[in-house]
């Protein structure tokens, strides 16, 4: 079992930058891929991005493509979102998420919510105009 730990949210401007933390617990960090999902009042929790055990693989929504990095740092067992270029409607919660992926990684897993079994509590991220 994992337990996840977001920090780094906050208020941006608009065209702003942030970046966003996730620090898990326990020594087996590297078995677990990491995806990154946000939530908007109102509206379906969506897919931001994902990043395999050793971070070779990483798997980006489209609507955010280009404005994305997810890094991890295996010894320090936490992965990061760098974001830039923020936009209003990037406001969200945002949480991160961790799963073993046990029979393997594919894009269209990465980018399930359903596919994750542990989940951090989220931090919110306020862009305003």
């Amino acid at each position: 079992q994992v337990q996840l730990v977001e920090s780094g949210g906050g208020l941006v401007q608009a065209g702003g930058s942030l970046r966003l933390s996730c620090a898990a617990s326990g020594r087996t960090f590297s078995t677990y891929v990491m995806g990154w999902f946000r939530q908007a009042p109102g509206k379906e929790r969506e897919f931001v991005a994902a990043i395999d055990w050793s971070g070779i693989r990483r798997s980006y929504a489209d609507s955010m493509k280009g404005r994305l990095t997810v890094s991890r740092d295996n010894n320090k067992s936490t992965s990061y979102l760098q974001m830039s270029s923020l936009k209003p409607e990037d406001t969200a919660v945002y949480y991160c998420a961790a799963d073993r992926f046990s029979s393997g990684w594919t894009t269209e897993k990465s980018r399930t919510p359903n596919t994750y079994n542990y989940w951090g509590r989220g931090t919110p991220v306020t862009v305003s105009s």
